[in-house]
């Protein structure tokens, strides 16, 4: 047996790998470079700090000082530059490199999809993936990168940190922020910039608002109707319904200053910029114990609270309106931050526009009136705008101070002509103006680790003012609607340790409400003014640890002026039955002095209806609202499922603040409505996607036992309300949305067939059958957004948004009622509002 080519074959392996160990020996950078300036007489320029314990692959003797610089460049985080044939300089200054991570919660080690991952003082970022993984390309050796995921820790991590060379992306874990017990639970729910909180609320924020069916901003009112429960019967914002409520049953709030007026185009913009908004806060059961009023919700809005480095704003525009908002460093410690909408309405009609103004003004007197002013003799004017401003001052670390105003003004002239009896041409103009104004101030005091307080006050002004000049009757109409309050509030806040939080407070309202009327021929005048003080204590307890979460509280109020006193507990309990199940029940008792009451007589231009008034504890009681809710989630690979059942009773409703078209409509009575239902959601979310669908079924129905029937169905009872849409990201910088609602038609009631109406001494009145015996025909629209994202310059961001309502032009009844036919007063005539019809919008962003 010839063994020679066995032992040769082995000796060349042997050899072989020996040389392989040689070629690939590591030395350390500063010794390679002292052999190279020897060997090819050259001079390297750098900091020894940069080069200190960096080890290289040992480059071969044959290799060229080219070909030995370039494997360098490759190899190692430095930056090798031939300044001439012989100086070459060693730096990371011009170094672009690749990176890369994954992020996971350090307790569970689940990953954190939807984290943002951002270049510190640049708008380059990403968002980590369903993995939590993320990437970032051409980025500086030397720069920041700055990691944060709400509920978690920000880290701030330098870009050669995640350097390792041939090794797969660092895994990075983020620590949970054990400072607020208030964890988020869903990141990202429905779509991006909407989370779920561990204790039932939901947050709205509109920085990272992504996109969804229709809208072309983050408007924020209009947002919160994608959840659950939440709805405008007549597409109105200024009605939004939660769960069967009315829209002055909701508690708005602005940095803590309580608003009265929600919408402009009455009703249909949201009156509160979104761009300074950092979050918005909708609770609909199981509210904290420090908030009062709203018997059916609370809707909390707070704008940015930091301080920045550096100026920061944006500005843009769609077809109905402009806007602009600047965010002013003046120093460290103080800064000012500011913003400002105006309508062009006044200046430019757009077919946006003609939408908007159709839908807000049918039946009003700007499109119905008496046959001798036709259409070219009248001539109408609608502006608006808005703006805000605060002031931060950061006297230290621990204690801040903090200032702001918010203005809202809505003002439509309305200009008849017509010839007198002379002969003679004459013009009156009549006006509406609706305005809200606040004031309010708050101090946040850290005294210790675990001890903070928050002081509170604020003003709020109403008004909403009408001069209506009836041409038939020579006559002037002022009225006139003023609300004023102020409120303080102290709270404190006392963290006993990571697993128990207590909460106490004292707050003090006053409020007072003004209605008057006067007409110039024949004269009269009437005015009414009602004031009520109320004083509360609050406190709550808050338990947080492992699968349980508890927060259980009392409020206690007085009402000065009628010696009364209530109290309301409220509760919220999550328990948390394994990784993908959790139980939560929900109960509180809420109360309400001021509600609104609608004359659909006694209006202003017909276009403005409702008025705010006050308690008086006897006609017009305090509303009272018991609440409790049961449900559970289920929550896995980005599925989420939630289902929920709910009841809901409220006390001390009047028949003048629902505004019935009925035989109740001229009557005086109290009562209270039950709904009971269920909300079912199931939301799929991907990095590049997210689907939904939601289903809420609920029976509503008032009870009144002074009147006959004494039980009927609510005016807002939607027995079944389904909405599915879908939001996909096409490329990372364009994005589209489209869905659908569906919902059963609203109540109304007819007349008795042949006996429509009924005289009543000279006044002759529609004679209605059994109240909401009758219901709408299913109002249902489907709508559609996309968004597309750019770089206008290295450090501003621009997007342009297209939004459409009513996609199929689907003409939607949302509200029935009949008047007396004036050419025969035997017949009632039926009215039927319509929604919006096919109605684009488009808008341009530029934010920096």
């Amino acid at each position: 047996m010839n063994l020679n080519k066995p032992i040769s074959a082995l000796l060349l392996m042997v050899f072989s790998f020996s040389f392989a160990i040689q070629a690939q020996e590591k030395i350390e950078l500063s010794s390679l470079i002292l052999n190279l300036e020897d060997k090819f007489d050259v001079k390297f320029s750098y900091s020894l700090n940069e080069i200190s314990s960096i080890l290289v692959n040992k480059p071969k003797e044959i290799d060229a000082l080219e070909t030995i610089i370039e494997h360098l460049n490759k190899e190692t985080i430095l930056n090798f530059k031939f300044l001439n044939e012989r100086y070459i300089t060693i730096s990371t200054i011009e170094k672009k490199v690749t990176v890369c991570g994954v992020l996971i919660s350090e307790t569970d080690k689940e990953p954190l999809f939807g984290a943002s991952v951002l270049i510190q003082n640049t708008t380059k970022g990403v968002i980590a993936n369903d993995d939590g993984a993320f990437q970032l390309e051409n980025v500086g050796i030397n720069e920041q990168l700055i990691i944060s995921f709400l509920g978690f820790k920000t880290q701030v991590l330098a870009v050669k940190e995640l350097l390792l060379l041939n090794e797969d992306c660092k895994t990075i874990a983020m620590v949970e922020q054990n400072e607020a017990l208030n964890q988020i639970l869903i990141e990202k729910y429905l779509t991006t910039g909407l989370q779920k909180y561990i204790d039932g609320s939901t947050v709205l924020n509109t920085e990272k608002f992504g996109i969804l069916p229709g809208l072309i901003e983050p408007d924020i009112l209009q947002s919160i109707q994608a959840l659950p429960g939440v709805e405008s019967v007549d597409e109105s914002i200024a009605n939004i319904n939660v769960r069967g409520g009315t829209n002055d049953q909701n508690l708005i709030l602005w940095d803590h200053i309580k608003m009265y007026h929600s919408g402009h185009f009455f009703g249909l913009i949201s009156a509160y910029n979104p761009y300074l908004t950092d979050k918005v806060v909708v609770t609909k059961n199981g509210t904290s114990s420090e908030f009062s009023d709203g018997v059916s919700s609370t809707i909390a809005m707070s704008t940015k609270n930091k301080i920045d480095d550096e100026v920061s704003g944006g500005f843009g525009a769609n077809l109905i309106h402009a806007d602009a908002f600047l965010k002013i460093p003046l120093s460290k410690k103080l800064a000012l931050h500011i913003s400002g909408r105006r309508s062009f309405t006044d200046m430019l009609n757009t077919p946006a526009y003609d939408n908007y103004f159709e839908r807000s003004f049918q039946d009003s007197e700007l499109t119905t009136n008496s046959d001798n002013i036709t259409e070219s003799n009248r001539s109408s004017d609608f502006v608006f705008y808005d703006y805000t401003a605060k002031l931060l001052f950061d006297l230290n670390e621990n204690h801040k101070v903090r200032a702001n105003v918010i203005g809202i003004y809505n003002n439509l002239d309305y200009t008849e002509s017509f010839t007198n009896s002379e002969n003679q041409s004459e013009a009156k103009t009549s006006n509406l103006k609706q305005e809200n104004l606040g004031f309010g101030a708050s101090w946040n005091g850290k005294w210790t680790s675990r001890f903070s307080t928050d002081f509170t006050a604020f003003y709020s002004k109403y008004n909403v003012d009408a001069v209506d000049y009836r041409i038939e009757t020579d006559q002037k109409l002022t009225q006139a609607n003023e609300v004023l309050e102020t409120g303080i509030k102290l709270k404190t806040n006392f963290k006993i340790n990571d697993t128990f939080n207590v909460l106490s407070g004292y707050q003090f309202s006053e409020i007072g409400i003004l209605n008057s009327t006067e007409v110039s021929a024949p004269a009269y005048n009437k005015t009414k003014k009602d004031v009520l003080l109320n004083h509360a204590l609050f406190g709550e307890i808050e338990y947080n640890k492992a699968s349980t979460y508890l927060r259980i509280g009392v409020r206690g109020n007085y009402f000065q002026k009628f010696n009364k006193f209530l109290i309301e507990p409220r509760l919220y309990v999550r328990q948390k039955l394994s990784n993908q199940f959790a139980l939560k029940l929900q109960g509180e008792f809420k109360n309400q002095s001021a509600t609104q009451i609608i004359d659909f007589q006694d209006d202003f231009l017909g276009v403005e209806n409702r008025r705010w008034i006050l308690a008086n504890n006897e006609s017009i009681p305090i509303s009272e609202s018991k609440q409790a809710a049961f449900g559970f989630e289920y929550s896995h690979n980005n599925l989420i499922v939630d289902v929920e059942g709910f009841y809901k009773t409220v006390d001390g409703i009047t028949v003048s603040n629902q505004g019935f078209y009925n035989n109740f409509q001229y009557l005086n009575a109290t009562g209270s409505y039950d709904v009971r239902g269920v909300e079912f959601l199931i939301n799929k979310t991907a990095a590049k996607y997210s689907t939904w669908l939601s289903y809420t079924y609920s029976i509503n129905d008032y009870e009144f036992n002074t009147l006959t029937p004494s039980i009927f169905p609510n005016n807002v009872d939607i027995r079944h309300s389904v909405s599915l849409a879908l939001n996909y990201d096409v490329i990372k910088s364009l994005k589209v949305s489209t869905g659908g609602i569906w919902r059963s038609g609203q109540p109304f009631t007819k007349p008795v067939e042949a006996n429509e109406t009924v005289q009543d001494g000279n006044n002759i009145y529609v004679n209605y059958n059994s109240p909401n015996a009758e219901n709408q025909d299913d109002f249902i629209r489907l709508d559609a957004s996309l968004s597309y994202s750019f770089n206008t310059f290295k450090t501003a961001k621009s997007s342009v948004r297209i939004g459409v309502i009513n996609l199929l032009n689907r003409k939607n009844i949302i509200n029935t009622y009949y008047e007396v036919d004036p050419n025969d007063s035997n017949t009632a005539l039926k009215i039927e509002n319509k929604s919006l019809g096919l109605t684009p919008n488009i808008s341009f962003r530029c934010s920096f």
